[in-house]
Parts: structure tokens; sequence; C-alpha cells
């Protein structure tokens, strides 16, 4: 979807590495990925399990951005912290997309470590509100295609 590629390139003109949108699937407790940068190592439609931890209190509970600037911060609530520190990525931030009051899914960034400062954030954090209608309507397709 144009929107989904759109967004993508203007988060990698900011300096995201690694780039996935996932839809939220809390009746089958899990993250479906509908959009990724690297297919091979995150294929599009692949899962992670959604657990009710640190992450998601902030992220999906408290509807707030996630920032972790060191591989540390994120490690215990990551199940692939290897493969992302493996990539060479050392930071993650992750923006909630939100539809009419309810949660569709997260926009997915990595980077290297320290990348999210404030400034950034709110170019990303921007990036994301200026399409959230389009993003959250293509979340609400099961198997949105890229």
């Amino acid at each position: 979807m144009t929107v989904l590629a759109d967004l993508h390139a203007a988060c990698a003109a900011l300096g995201t590495r690694l780039f996935t949108i996932t839809a939220l699937d809390e009746g089958a407790g899990l993250h479906r990925r509908v959009y990724t940068s690297h297919p091979v190592e995150y294929p599009l439609m692949g899962t992670k399990p959604l657990d009710r931890d640190a992450w998601y209190e902030a992220c999906i509970t408290a509807r707030q951005i996630f920032v972790a600037n060191a591989p540390t911060e994120f490690e215990t609530l990551f199940f692939d912290h290897a493969l992302i520190t493996g990539l060479g990525l050392g930071a993650c931030a992750n923006l909630p997309v939100q539809k009419d009051g309810m949660m569709r899914g997260t926009v997915n960034l990595l980077a290297e470590a320290g990348h999210f400062t404030p400034a950034r954030l709110s170019r990303y954090q921007a990036l994301v509100m200026a399409v959230e209608p389009a993003l959250a309507g293509a979340l609400d397709v099961e198997g949105a295609p890229q």
C-alpha cells in the first residue's frame, strides 16, 4: 500500500534502518507484521507474541511512544533482541496507531544506538500522525498487502 511505503521512505530519510508495521490482534494475542523493510529477517505476515509486559503497558495500554536507545533497554522485552543487535541496530521506537479510540497497531523503527533523540522522535511522530487515518485503515484489513 502506498501509505505504508511512503511512511517507510520518510522514516528512512530520518535515519531508520529497519522499519516494520504491525497490526494488533488482541484476540489471538499477537502482532501481525503487515509491512517490512527486511523481508528475510522479518517476513511479511510474521507474528510476535503479545506479552503483557512493560512494553505493552507503555505502548498499547498508555498509547505512548516506546523508546529504547540501547540494547540493554530492550533485551529483556524483545525475544528477537539478538537478531536486532546482530543487524547492527541498537535502538528502537514503537509508535502506536489508533483509530476511533482503539489501538490498531504500531509503527516500529530501529536504528543505531542513541538514534531516537527527542527532536527525532518529534519528527517521526509528526510523520505517523499525518497519515494515521490511512495507516489505521490499512491495519483494519487483515493481511493488508504492502
